[in-house]
């Protein structure tokens, strides 16, 4: 099998190393892909700058009309896309599809907003040296985008970066996860089967040295990233770009009080906690249960987990599917295996075979054990029963990560006192932390990053407000 080529400035290249690609149930090469070098990322940085000049001349109308072509192409690409997803990522095929229309969403939303980038008129006569004066503030594209995205949702979060870069008149550089760059490639060749102006589209699968190297560069506007926190933050600590935005790691916490329907939350807990394997930022992975209802809602957690089946992620009765790969899995199954040497008890699951890990859930863990404190990234869950609310919402700050938190009460009081005092990027009341609409602003504190995503929230961070001031 010949490799796919990378696309730099609309035009397929081929170039080695090749890098392969592993489907994670089988284990088999699902394909291999051109690898940009260091000649590969230069072209693409002088021909994004070309890109980008083009792109701040195409009228917004044009933009949006591209991009929705982008969308109606995406739809009828919808089953291999879903396919592709399923071959390298492992995703079982429900959700596989569903992301798929996710992304189409995102690429509709951004579209839309396209058409609604303003400014304002800012009356300076607030002083004596402004009469006579009035100011207009207007945002501008940042020129180059490059986007660093993950493998765990391959193609929703291309489109929540490339997406807004486009519809804000930038060029964008796609550097996709090494694990997952064949639906990148495929998005790549529909944004210029959709019109997108070549020079501005780029797609280059290669390996870390080469994607720092494009943060690094000072010809780059705005770095997005999706991944580690440790790789997130050093990028944010030697780019030189203008705008930085990171979405990285959590250990996303639910708070569950006694005045809440038990069996809903524990539905919705099991859905959060091990769908796409666990593997997801704001998976549900540690829940703060009011004693009164711990043993119910534990019990009804593990039934719940019990009927999950695991196996092929083509299959549509699979809900779990493999992790991205062997290693993963049994680095998340060390991490159980040592709470348990520490004391914890295992509920269910905690079994593995190959790359799938059964759904685990977790009691009697510690606060600094792993299964708590790091994030886990795979189908594993803690339970930990409180007595006081004010202790639970500690718990969920006890922790170096914010990206969501979940709490389940029927106080409202108590609500907006854990809206107040959790800190985290949002708090959702009577849902888990795993819920995520793509038009929302989205993002984090603490060591879960920096900057929002989200259409409207990823334009404010690829464009940048320049001021004209008029002496009438």
């Amino acid at each position: 099998m010949d490799p796919y080529p990378l696309i730099i400035g609309g035009t397929f290249r081929h170039s080695s190393p090749g890098i392969p690609v592993l489907n994670p149930y089988t284990g088999r090469i699902a394909g291999e892909v051109s690898g940009a070098g260091r000649k590969e990322a230069e072209e693409a940085l002088r021909t994004a700058e070309h890109g980008a000049e083009i792109m701040a001349a195409v009228p917004s109308h044009r933009r949006s009309a591209i991009l929705h072509r982008l969308a109606d192409l995406m739809e009828e690409s919808s089953g291999e896309l879903a396919d592709i997803i399923i071959r390298e990522g492992g995703k079982v095929r429900r959700l596989a599809s569903a992301e798929v229309s996710r992304a189409i969403g995102t690429i509709r939303i951004s579209a839309e907003e396209a058409l609604r980038i303003r400014g304002e008129v800012i009356p300076l006569d607030s002083s004596p040296a402004g009469e006579g004066r009035i100011g207009i503030l207007t945002r501008f594209p940042v020129g180059i985008v490059l986007a660093i995205t993950p493998f765990n949702l391959p193609l929703n979060q291309i489109c929540h970066k490339a997406g807004p870069a486009f519809a804000a008149g930038n060029a964008c550089i796609i550097k996709p996860a090494s694990a997952t760059p064949l639906i990148a490639l495929k998005f790549g060749e529909l944004l210029l089967k959709a019109g997108m102006p070549p020079e501005a589209v780029h797609v280059l699968p290669c390996a870390p040295e080469i994607a720092e190297l494009l943060a690094t560069d000072r010809r780059i506007g705005c770095l997005s990233f999706t991944g580690s926190p440790a790789v997130g933050w050093h990028l944010r600590r030697v780019s030189p770009a203008g705008k930085v935005v990171l979405e990285l790691g959590g250990n996303a916490a639910v708070i569950v009080h006694e005045d809440t329907d038990i069996p809903a939350a524990a539905s919705r807990i099991v859905e959060g906690a091990f769908s796409h394997a666990g593997q997801v930022c704001i998976s549900v992975q540690r829940v703060y249960v009011h004693r009164p209802v711990f043993h119910a809602l534990s019990v009804e957690i593990v039934r719940l987990a019990n009927l999950l089946v695991s196996g092929d992620p083509d299959d549509p009765v699979t809900d779990i599917g493999p992790m991205i790969s062997r290693e993963k899995a049994e680095e998340a199954m060390g991490r159980i295996t040592d709470a348990v040497a520490g004391g914890a008890a295992v509920l269910c699951g905690g079994i593995l075979r190959g790359s799938i890990l059964s759904p685990t859930v977790m009691e009697g863990t510690d606060p600094d054990m792993e299964v708590n404190c790091a994030e886990v990234f795979a189908p594993v869950l803690t339970i930990t029963p409180y007595d006081l609310f004010e202790d639970a919402v500690a718990m969920v700050n006890a922790s170096r990560y914010g990206l969501q938190a979940g709490v389940y009460t029927r106080d409202m009081k108590r609500a907006f006192d854990a809206y107040r005092d959790i800190r985290a990027g949002a708090v959702i009341i009577n849902d888990i932390p795993t819920f995520r609409i793509d038009c929302m602003p989205y993002g984090g504190v603490k060591e879960s990053g920096t900057g929002r995503e989200g259409p409207l929230y990823a334009i404010s961070e690829m464009t940048q407000e320049r001021l004209m001031i008029i002496r009438t």
